[in-house]
């Protein structure tokens, strides 16, 4: 099929539904996703926003803003996937934890709806998802993989539709920024967090201060790399860094790439989960 085929097939998918609740971060999936749904169905779908530690403060304005560019209505919830140890200890299936709190939650707000979807794409099959698990027992449907969108095709259809966020950076939940094995607590968060928003007002996009004990790893788009070599930039940065407990400070010469922390996991684990 091609990009526009997908587009009537994945409307078809929500039209059968009759009635969908979104699991809406204002990422670029799950805005096309809730703005196609509620094209289509009106207010038989709604988002929610879910709201913890994990989730990047510099994207909660942005997703409420987004929603009301579409027209949708959302509802505002928070998770509390911090309370437990199990996601806490940061094991490689940690995303399943969290994924299962968050669509707890979701459906526990809502239950006068029976469909709940999720803005996973075609794309995320071929990374490392734990989470997936946690949707498959909660009855979660991923409408964009069953209508086979991609990530740039979901780009270019929300550049038709008049979304902002069809050339947004790729969003992800915080805790990714920490190698498995290494207890999450709030203050690294805040501390992950913090920095992030900072490299954003310098200028930065697709950002991951990817925390490694002592030493920060920085993750940019690979074309805004060279701006970290400049004298003002870089001393601005370490002082930044330092300044918030680290003691060394690095620049990924790749760049920033979805999935980088699973890159240490074996084949034969990424085929097995």
């Amino acid at each position: 099929m091609d990009t526009m085929q997908k587009y009537e097939n994945l409307k078809a998918i929500l039209t059968e539904m009759k009635e969908v609740v979104v699991a809406y971060s204002g990422g670029v999936d799950s805005a096309f996703l809730l703005k196609v749904a509620h094209d289509v169905l009106g207010d038989n779908a709604y988002g929610v926003l879910a709201i913890s530690p994990t989730y990047p403060s510099r994207e909660f304005e942005r997703a409420k803003e987004t929603a009301a560019v579409i027209g949708a209505r959302i509802k505002i919830i928070e998770t509390n996937e911090l309370e437990d140890e199990k996601f806490k200890n940061n094991p490689v299936n940690r995303c399943y934890f969290c994924k299962s709190e968050l669509f707890t939650r979701i459906v526990a707000e809502s239950r006068q709806f029976k469909n709940f979807v999720d803005g996973s794409n075609l794309d995320d099959k071929g990374d490392y998802r734990p989470g997936m698990k946690a949707l498959d027992e909660k009855g979660i449907r991923s409408p964009l993989q069953e209508a086979q969108l991609t990530k740039a095709e979901i780009r270019e259809l929300s550049k038709m539709l008049g979304l902002p966020t069809w050339d947004k950076d790729a969003l992800a939940c915080l805790s990714s920024r920490f190698p498995y094995g290494e207890n999450i607590d709030i203050e690294k968060l805040r501390v992950v967090d913090e920095i992030e928003n900072f490299l954003y007002d310098l200028g930065f996009r697709n950002i991951r201060a990817r925390h490694q004990k002592n030493t920060l790893k920085i993750e940019v788009q690979p074309s805004h790399i060279a701006k970290f070599f400049q004298d003002d930039v870089r001393t601005q940065v370490v002082n930044k860094a330092k300044g918030l407990g680290y003691k060394y400070v690095t620049v990924d010469l790749e760049g920033y790439r979805q999935g980088s922390m699973n890159e240490v996991l074996g084949e034969q684990l990424r085929v097995a989960n």
